[in-house]
């Protein structure tokens, strides 16, 4: 139906050691000594094919007859009655209640997508050694509210906006809408345990429901002020609030070089190339900083909460099947447990043997290679000019809305390349949203105003389209998230461009990444000041000049909540 972790999910098992089998029959689910069900995307498309494969009503049967059982994300959704998702459509029922959607009246983005903590309802040894510090990764728009009707179901509780259930268990069967195959260590232990449970016969083991929680920790980060959902349950202590981390994420532009080899690189305002010796015309060779994989596996040993491989490369007319980065993508995720997002390329094309290709296929077939999410750049400028040029209404026809209809918005990122273009004053910017010095910068003329260009083509051609139409407009399209570079900032470490992220931030109510412009570890404390979600480097953790966790130490100081950098365990 359009699960994009799956691979994830399986690379993650098989680490644990165990045999997978996929699932394609329901006559399979009576020989299964678990089941486990990922899911990504949208509630209703989720129930469609379960219905057309006719899985519906063994699968609910088996979940009822406490087999073993463990959803994630959509898999814990599809127990319950409905979802707000998809009007109408009903559930697996397997547990009471509707799924609801995320107020964003509350102040906070929405999707959820990053990291938070989980409170303990009740003791089971699919926790076991889980610690309170401990985080794990969300990507949501929609929540299982607290109610007196789960009582005896509900395992943690998260807040965000208001406490809600983010795990389930009652006997073998469990689901969580954390993914424990993107949580690095703590989510391979959660999930290891709970496998470990089922074979041992000790996965249904519990505290009696509710056990009277302990006085919850000291908050070690700055509370947003919780608003309850329902009627709270009729517990001894109130769960214990969690709080939503900021990401620091870890960015490869990945390219052919001139040898056809897959490198890493990085460019100054977006030239890739290394400046010609002695004045030579020549163009200098591809700037190479490393192999992607290898890279990316220092920066997961570091502590980077997310990882995104932006194709910058050509691969313009090679058959789909053969496209280098899906080859990248499989090799990552076999040991890379957070999320990964991947770029460039997500478009319609007719390929080298005139086969045309859809961009949600290319979007599927870098699921089915393990990324989580895909980032859209040109084709979402366009998308926008034709949403508006449509009257502010979709069209039906881009990349984002064929994507987003099939693994959710969350699964969709919008990479956005602005340049300022300077005016002598607001009324020069023809209608654009304007700002006044940003960072203090004037233009090339002393021009005190400008506004944002949104560019295509890797920065090469302007769209008259403004940073914040171009961000307004995907989002109502059913983006997800936003990745917000800036070619002024670009490569010179005089930190991100705080006036544009905080304009940008201000007009969405879905997630921010803030990039370009990182030099050192309080350009990443500033940046978070705007609200943004997440912060992304590139050249800075490439050339070692700064570590993911020095980063995530300053921020710590600074009282920004941050996912500590994960330490292996260690034995006596």
């Amino acid at each position: 139906y359009g699960a994009g972790n799956v691979r994830s999910v399986r690379n993650a098992i098989l680490k644990l050691g165990y045999e997978v089998v996929d699932v394609a029959s329901p006559d399979q689910l009576d020989a299964a000594e678990v089941v486990v069900f990922p899911g990504v995307g949208s509630f209703g498309s989720c129930m469609a094919f379960l219905e057309a494969k006719g899985f519906v009503e063994p699968l609910r049967a088996y979940v009822k007859a406490d087999r073993p059982y463990l959803g994630i994300c959509l898999g814990m959704q599809t127990l319950f009655e409905a979802s707000e998702e998809t009007e109408g459509v009903r559930g697996l029922g397997a547990l009471p209640g509707t799924v609801r959607r995320f107020d964003s009246a509350h102040g906070l983005a929405v999707p959820q997508i990053g990291w938070n903590g989980v409170s303990p309802y009740k003791a089971s040894g699919a926790l076991a050694g889980v610690k309170p510090e401990d985080s794990v990764y969300f990507v949501h728009s929609y929540y299982v509210p607290l109610s007196d009707a789960l009582h005896e179901w509900t395992l943690t509780t998260t807040t965000y906006g208001c406490d809600y259930v983010s795990a389930v268990q009652k006997g073998r069967v469990m689901a969580a809408q954390f993914h424990p195959e993107k949580s690095s260590r703590v989510g391979l232990a959660v999930l290891g345990n709970f496998l470990a449970g089922v074979r041992t016969g000790s996965a249904g083991a519990e505290g009696p429901p509710p056990l009277p929680l302990p006085v919850p920790p000291a908050p070690t980060c700055a509370r947003r002020r919780v608003v309850a959902c329902l009627a709270p349950l009729p517990l001894p202590a109130p769960p214990a609030p969690t709080c939503a981390r900021r990401r620091v994420v870890a960015c490869l532009d990945v390219r052919s070089n001139d040898d056809g080899d897959l490198v890493v690189t990085k460019g100054d305002s977006y030239d890739v190339r290394e400046k010609p010796v002695g004045g030579d015309a020549a163009k200098g060779a591809v700037r190479n900083l490393g192999k992607p994989v290898a890279l990316a596996g220092r920066y997961y040993e570091e502590g980077a909460d997310e990882i995104t491989f932006l194709n910058i490369t050509g691969f313009r007319d090679c058959p789909l099947e053969d496209l280098p980065m899906l080859a990248l993508l499989a090799e990552a995720s076999q040991t890379l447990f957070v999320p990964l997002c991947v770029g460039g390329g997500i478009r319609d094309f007719v390929d080298s043997e005139g086969k045309r290709q859809s961009a949600l296929e290319v979007a599927a077939a870098y699921f089915r290679a393990g990324a989580d999410k895909v980032s859209i750049g040109s084709e979402a400028v366009f998308a926008a000019k034709a949403y508006l040029d449509n009257g502010r209404a979709p069209t039906g026809t881009s990349p984002i809305e064929a994507i987003a209809h099939v693994y959710g918005r969350q699964a969709v990122v919008i990479s956005v390349d602005p340049r300022r273009v300077w005016v002598a004053d607001k009324e020069g910017a023809e209608g654009h949203a304007v700002l006044e010095r940003p960072q203090g910068a004037t233009g090339p003329n002393g021009e005190a105003f400008c506004w944002y260009e949104c560019t295509v083509k890797g920065g090469r051609e302007g769209s008259g389209l403004d940073v914040v139409q171009l961000a307004t407009s995907c989002e109502a399209l059913g983006a997800g998230e936003i990745l917000l570079n800036s070619i002024d900032a670009d490569g010179k470490n005089s930190g991100f461009d705080v006036a544009l992220v905080r304009q940008v931030k201000e007009a969405v109510t879905i997630p921010v990444i803030a990039s370009s412009g990182a030099g050192r570890v309080e350009h990443f404390s500033e940046v978070f000041q705007t609200g943004v979600e997440a912060a992304l480097a590139a050249g800075i953790f490439h050339r070692k000049e700064v570590t993911i966790g020095e980063v995530k130490e300053h921020l710590a100081a600074a009282g920004v909540p941050i996912r500590p950098t994960p330490k292996e365990p260690t034995t006596d």
